[in-house]
């Protein structure tokens, strides 16, 4: 590829939060940031003076391959509705639905982007009954399919990028593309469900500031405790793919570290649990969502074994909201 990575945003059915968190990125100069990774955004509908009658001659020289589309990027579910019309989401303008531009830029764009979980999955526009026809690029809930088809692929060869999250980090969006540019992303690249392994292959319990409270299986009992979440506030980091507590947001924070569980939002339908998200599910007084690769009888001996053995700082700990008992101060060395 000679020249930078064009980039077209679009936004479709979601509230906006992915555009939202991609300007909370780590730098004091977000275009610059871009330029510099060889990233040319030919338009986002907030960071873009062109628009009306500018944007669609934009998007109509793309269709025409007049001008070259590197990476799309589409945010927000794709509205399907109404009895397949897709004029539940007109694009302004154009007298189109917006999921025939879609498809129609898809053809032409070398790289897919599906910005979050809603353009990955449905997400939570697909919630409830679903009175948009709500689907994912090219996914409908976890199965594949969606609006372009699970057979798609783009001028690269690849399926749609599913760069989920609710919303997504902004690293997660501004990494992939970087790599994009850099013509390092190919299909070892991702996942299962055609996400970046570079944070897919994480989970959120990795890095967990509450991981030595979840190793005795001290638990929080109520929304402000210090205890591990997973036992009873419905924290779902322990099976959640992502890279939340080692790749911090705003530079400091995640949910667990502020005090929310991990509602596992760049998984499909983490937006129906079949619970409240607040509450573990249990059955026998078991958790059912069990840690990743963790069998179940290994599972109940170990938090017999580690409840058995929780030191007295921890229990008292686990179910305040702040430091009761203060670790010990005692000697490391060895003489």
């Amino acid at each position: 590829m000679s020249g930078p990575l064009n980039v077209l945003w679009l936004q479709s059915g979601g509230c906006g939060g992915c555009s939202m968190s991609l300007l909370c990125a780590d730098t004091t100069d977000f275009q610059g940031h871009l330029r510099d990774a060889g990233i040319h955004l030919l338009w986002h509908p907030s960071l873009s003076l062109a628009c009306g009658d500018e944007l669609v001659t934009l998007l109509d020289a793309i269709v025409q391959g007049h001008t070259r589309l590197d990476a799309l990027c589409i945010e927000g579910a794709l509205l399907r509705g109404p009895q397949g019309t897709g004029r539940f989401h007109m694009l302004a303008g154009t007298g189109l639905p917006m999921i025939d531009w879609v498809r129609r830029l898809s053809t032409r764009a070398r790289h897919v982007l599906a910005v979050g979980s809603c353009a990955a999955w449905g997400g939570i526009t697909a919630g409830g009954d679903n009175p948009t026809d709500a689907c994912g690029l090219q996914y409908d809930d976890d199965q594949p399919g969606g609006l372009l088809g699970a057979d798609f692929r783009s001028g690269s060869g690849l399926p749609v990028i599913n760069v989920a999250g609710c919303p997504t980090h902004p690293g997660w969006v501004i990494d992939t593309l970087m790599a994009l540019a850099l013509g390092e992303f190919d299909a070892h690249a991702l996942d299962p469900l055609n996400r970046p392994r570079f944070y897919a292959d994480q989970l959120v319990h990795h890095g967990c500031t509450r991981n030595e409270y979840y190793e005795f299986k001290a638990s929080a009992e109520k929304p402000s405790d210090l205890g591990c979440l997973m036992e009873h506030m419905g924290c779902k980091g322990t099976q959640v793919h992502a890279d939340c507590n080692t790749r911090l947001w705003n530079g400091e924070g995640s949910c667990t570290r502020g005090g929310y569980a991990c509602i596992a939002c760049t998984e499909p339908g983490f937006q129906e649990p079949g619970h409240p998200f607040h509450e573990t599910p249990k059955l026998a007084g078991i958790p059912i969502g069990l840690p990743t690769d963790m069998p179940k009888a290994w599972f109940v001996a170990l938090a017999s074994l580690s409840k058995s053995a929780t030191p007295k700082r921890v229990k008292h700990n686990a179910v305040s909201d702040h430091l009761v008992v203060k670790p010990a101060v005692r000697k490391t060395r060895l003489k």
